[in-house]
């Protein structure tokens, strides 16, 4: 990921509670995490504010062709079936 030098002003005392936790090094990986977070929280709240629709059948035409009861009864058994073979792969490895 490219990056930019950005000056930042902090409180000095919030620059010495994040040291205590990131360390005198690391206060700048913790900065990011910590806006990137917020990035995604404000998208978040962003769009449950939004009022349009964030499901339109024309976009799921797998769901619309069978209906949402069924998909989702197919995706169970699929996740099922897989499970069961996982489970059989790792008695048969133990077995060994």
């Amino acid at each position: 990921m490219a990056t930019i030098r950005a000056h930042v002003v902090l409180p000095v005392e919030l620059a010495r509670e994040i040291d205590k936790l990131a360390g005198p090094r690391g206060r700048s990986m913790f900065l990011v995490e910590t806006a990137e977070k917020e990035v995604q929280r404000r998208k978040m709240l962003a769009f449950l504010e939004d009022d349009s629709l964030a499901w339109r059948e024309e976009n799921h035409p797998d769901v619309a062709a069978v209906g949402a009861a069924e998909w989702v009864h197919r995706l169970r058994r699929e996740q099922s079936s897989r499970q069961k073979r996982l489970a059989r792969s790792a008695r048969k490895g133990s077995s060994r």
